[in-house]
């Protein structure tokens, strides 16, 4: 039976939403509740709201609006959310832009998302003018000085520009589905990829957190030193809290020492952030007794070590809550809700209305679901948590998004109650004289190592065993790594194809905005 077109029926409908009513709205119930703490100021949601409406003014006098793309390269301080929400509000479309970029990066992200304009910090000018004239895109900048000039013109800055400008009254609907946000894909393979976001999933994001995973309270005060630039922060630290009416610490560069001053400050109830911050987080605690009054954590971006996780709950007497995700799924799938007992080593059960499966890995075109439990295959997903797909790349989205369901390209397993544990990266596995080693299960035998701090293990070309099994450890403060020792101890607790053969200390390890270990970096430095 064939039924006819109908625009009721077939068409976009009239439904409305838009991320912008996080902020709007909740400073419409409670504007005198506190927003940010920051630098030994308080702002309150009216006041945040009112300067995010000049902001938006000015940028509408800049011919910003709906599908328009402003991207954004700013810390965790009051303008990013003045920016971008004020962009969202208009319609916009926002792209958030790696801090840590260099004028090269930077000027593929915005020609690759065809910017309208970028707003820069001051003190990320010096790489994003050049990037920004290379682009041919108008710059602007918050936190810069009076007078403050680039070759030799003045600065446009956009808090003048706000101070002239005249305040939007309300924010534009968008359709649900609309574009939101471009993120980009850290590139831990190769060259990043703008992920589109739209209105619907990031704000069922948050909807379905704070039902069923997150016990987020308006009275809470929570830890803001995740970047806002990358999805973890800015769903799970910003959009949540300010959903609920929570107030964030704002900490524009991650130091564990500060972050532990500020959280005792300001009573911090809540501390989401990912494993190395968590492992700082230890080490402070052995420098500094006060204690903030922690309800819970929430570790992500990447595996975190149950050692570690054992160690902070020791410090903190806060349980750590693990979740999984990808800039791709808005960003989380599954989680150790608050509400059940943590699972340690796991990363929980699916969010409501998103499906966890697992995969046969080797199987290209297709996905063949595997439905025995606890078998290993790669995670795939579905849901309303879905990005719209890669700006520009359908071939990249028909690769990654196979008849409905997201590779992720990580290997996991799912058990008989629903539980899902992540073993690695596809591409991180490492096959030794034909064996599969994953790296994530020997880091968190290392992990637990006298003196180790963090750990990441990685492969490097052997001309006999096919690969060679290393790994690269970051000494704990005060302590001494011997490497020929670590092997010993390895080679006692590890199968015999799995231990490392050959441990490289270090000071740090190169991180992507996730909290992700770059091990590329790692395979291109130790690779002879």
């Amino acid at each position: 039976m064939t039924h006819r077109t109908d625009t009721a029926v077939d068409g976009p409908g009239y439904g409305t939403l838009s991320i912008a009513s996080i902020l709007a709205e909740t400073a419409r119930r409670a504007p005198e509740r506190p927003a940010l703490h920051f630098m030994g100021r308080t702002i309150p949601y009216g006041a945040l709201w009112d300067q995010t409406r000049a902001y938006a003014g000015a940028l509408a006098a800049r011919g910003i609006g709906p599908g328009s793309r402003v991207a954004m390269i700013v810390p965790n301080v009051p303008d990013f959310p003045r920016v971008y929400y004020a962009a969202l509000s208009l319609g916009a479309v926002v792209v958030p832009i790696h801090l840590l970029f260099k004028a090269d990066e930077i000027a593929f992200v915005l020609a690759d998302a065809e910017a309208d304009l970028v707003v820069a910090a001051a003190p990320m000018l010096a790489e994003a003018a050049p990037a920004a004239a290379r682009a041919g895109v108008p710059l602007a900048t918050v936190l810069a000085p009076d007078g403050l000039e680039l070759g030799g013109a003045p600065v446009a800055r956009l808090e003048a520009e706000a101070e002239a400008a005249t305040p939007i009254v309300r924010h534009t609907p968008m359709n649900p589905l609309a574009a939101a946000t471009i993120l980009y894909t850290s590139g831990t393979t190769g060259t990043p990829k703008g992920a589109v976001g739209s209105h619907l999933a990031m704000i069922e994001q948050v909807h379905c957190s704070l039902i069923d995973s997150f016990d987020m309270r308006a009275d809470d005060i929570v830890y803001g030193g995740l970047p806002f630039f990358h999805s973890f922060g800015q769903m799970a630290v910003l959009n949540i809290a300010f959903r609920v009416g929570a107030s964030i610490i704002l900490l524009p560069k991650f130091d564990p020492d500060e972050a532990l001053e500020l959280l005792v400050r300001h009573g911090a109830t809540a501390f989401t952030a990912v494993p190395t911050n968590f492992a700082g987080m230890v080490a402070a605690a052995a420098r500094n007794p006060e204690r903030p009054p922690l309800r819970y954590a929430v570790s992500g971006g990447a595996a975190l070590p149950p050692a570690l996780l054992e160690a902070f709950q020791e410090a903190y007497g806060a349980e750590v809550h693990e979740g999984y995700g990808l800039t791709e799924t808005s960003p989380s799938c599954t989680f150790n809700t608050v509400f059940e007992p943590i699972r340690p080593g796991t990363v929980g059960r699916p969010m409501w209305g998103v499906d966890v499966a697992v995969a046969e890995a080797k199987t290209e075109g297709r996905i063949e679901l595997i439905a025995e439990p606890d078998t290993l295959g790669e995670i795939v997903v579905r849901g309303h948590n879905l990005m719209k797909g890669y700006l520009g790349r359908p071939d990249a989205s028909e690769a990654a998004v196979v008849d409905g369901w997201f590779r992720t390209g990580d290997l996991g397993t799912v058990d008989a109650d629903g539980i899902v544990t992540i073993v690695d990266r596809k591409k991180d596995m490492i096959i030794r004289n034909g064996y599969n080693v994953y790296p994530s299960e020997v880091e968190a035998v290392l992990a637990a190592y006298p003196g180790v701090a963090l750990a990441a293990v990685f492969g490097l070309p052997h001309e006999t065993h096919g690969q060679e099994v290393h790994a690269a450890v970051v000494p704990a403060e005060g302590a001494s790594v011997d490497p020929a020792a670590v092997v010993a101890h390895m080679k006692e607790k590890v199968a015999a194809y799995k231990y490392p053969r050959v441990v490289h200390v270090v000071d740090e390890l190169p991180l992507g905005p996730s909290g992700k270990v770059l091990k590329r970096e790692l395979v291109a430095r130790f690779t002879s």
